[in-house]
């Protein structure tokens, strides 16, 4: 079985949860190729439309799998009758910014064109699902996985060496850079300027190795943004057991259950502020447990997207 990866590079590289989801799946004896998409916005992906036409014939695929709404729009004008399954990760389909409900959200708009255009559609959430009314038949929701190989607990004095980190300071882990506008990163920063002895970090330009020490070296994982799919920052942050403050975003109630120690915040400053203290207090987590529980470790959800791609050619 070939498959051909679509997906945007605009940030430098393939998306983390793409590239690993893409390697756990290659232990199934299924072979991948990637075609990079750079551009932005809907005339940017479409100077890419003769060099995904030319990518197809030459690679010959079984499969299309595009990640992202405009990716899959791309590979539904190229694909001719190559079969398309396209994950859906939530800014594909959300709004950028709850503000912005009297603007035409186009992505949606687009999104919702292709899932009933393509062959089999993934959502990483059931919400985003349901707010294209996605057909059934057709969807299936399958989160993007953790690998537990690489996001795990290690000390905090150790991981601390390693950053330089002093052992007497609070350190919170935000989720993104702070130039993301639907990270929200004000929000953070303000919450954080009200608590004495304690620096907020810019999750930016780390290797994946460093992001499992960064987030062992920290006390907590915050997340104040606007929207979410179903974020991977919160389930990486989990795997190392680490407390965890978050708004409600996407599928982040669920991925919490009843794990002690990760705390939903309404999106304003003293609530932000009243549950670091509460994540300060508590120390370490069982949220890797948790992740476990739910079937979020690479082995099973490469296989739950793996049983997608036969389906799709009816094995």
């Amino acid at each position: 079985m070939k498959v051909l990866i679509v997906s945007s590079v605009n940030s430098g590289q393939v998306s983390p949860f793409v590239y690993e989801q893409v390697e756990s799946i290659k232990r199934l004896g299924v072979e991948f190729e990637y075609h990079n998409i750079q551009g932005h916005g809907i005339s940017g992906y479409l100077k890419n439309l003769r060099p995904l036409k030319k990518k197809i014939k030459l690679y010959q695929p079984d499969i299309i799998h595009a990640h992202y709404g405009l990716s899959g729009m791309l590979s539904l004008l190229a694909k001719g009758r190559v079969p398309l399954v396209t994950t859906f990760h939530g800014n594909d389909i959300n709004s950028v910014h709850p503000l912005n409900t009297f603007k035409p959200n186009w992505n949606k708009m687009l999104s919702r064109l292709v899932h009933f255009g393509d062959n089999n559609s993934i959502f990483v959430t059931e919400d985003i699902a349901n707010q294209i009314n996605a057909k059934s038949f057709k969807s299936v929701v399958i989160p993007c996985q953790v690998n537990l190989d690489t996001f795990y607990p290690v000390g905090k004095e150790k991981a601390r060496e390693y950053f330089k980190f002093s052992p007497l300071k609070i350190y919170v882990l935000f989720s993104s850079s702070f130039g993301t506008p639907i990270k929200n990163s004000p929000l953070a920063k303000e919450a954080c300027q009200n608590i004495d002895n304690l620096e907020l970090i810019e999750l930016r330009g780390y290797s994946r190795h460093e992001v499992n020490l960064l987030l062992n070296a920290c006390d907590l994982a915050l997340i104040t943004s606007y929207n979410e799919g179903s974020n991977q920052f919160l389930k990486e942050a989990m795997a190392c057991n680490r407390p965890i403050v978050s708004t409600k975003v996407g599928d982040t109630s669920f991925i919490f259950g009843n794990t002690a120690g990760c705390y939903l915040t309404r999106p304003e400053v003293s609530d932000v502020i009243l549950n670091i203290k509460k994540a300060l207090d508590f120390g370490q987590t069982t949220g890797r447990n948790r992740i476990i529980e739910l079937g979020l470790d690479s082995e099973t959800i490469s296989r739950r997207v793996f049983e997608v791609y036969k389906k799709v050619l009816k094995y």
